[in-house]
């Protein structure tokens, strides 16, 4: 997948994702290709664009998740899931109700070692965008389910 033709940054970042979870040590790899995948999405012009390569930025930085906890942390958590809804919204049309349905099924899926993870950290960070809106209310979401 590629989000400005040829930008391969955000693919690298998935792949760098991929391999730590599948057991390989957290290396400057995942540092390195997290910062490039977020580069990318400050450059792409569509907003759908700009937020799968944010989120592939995310996979990426989530295996540098800090033992002091940090409510920015929250996003290397859940902003792929807020944006995800984001762009099940636009695909339709900008409903909201898509959005919300889209992180009901992400709770729904969210694992109990996903939502003790989740509750280390501080309440995600409040902001007018409709992403962080999106994230606040899947985070409140979860931590009420605990």
């Amino acid at each position: 997948m590629t989000i400005v033709s040829g930008d391969l940054r955000p693919r690298a970042a998935i792949d760098a994702a991929w391999e730590f979870v599948n057991g390989a040590r957290r290396t400057k790899l995942q540092r390195v290709t997290s910062l490039d995948a977020h580069r990318a999405a400050r450059e792409a012009g569509a907003e759908a664009a700009r937020l799968a390569a944010r989120s592939a930025g995310d996979a990426a930085s989530a295996a540098y998740l800090h033992p002091i906890a940090k409510a920015t942390q929250v996003g290397h958590i859940l902003r792929a899931a807020a944006s995800a809804a984001r762009v099940a919204e636009l695909n339709a049309g900008g409903d909201p109700a898509v959005g919300d349905m889209m992180i009901d099924q992400a709770r729904q899926r969210a694992t109990p070692t996903l939502i003790a993870v989740l509750c280390r950290y501080p309440l995600a960070p409040t902001a007018k965008n409709r992403v962080a809106q999106l994230m606040s209310t899947l985070d409140a979401s979860l931590r009420a389910s605990r």
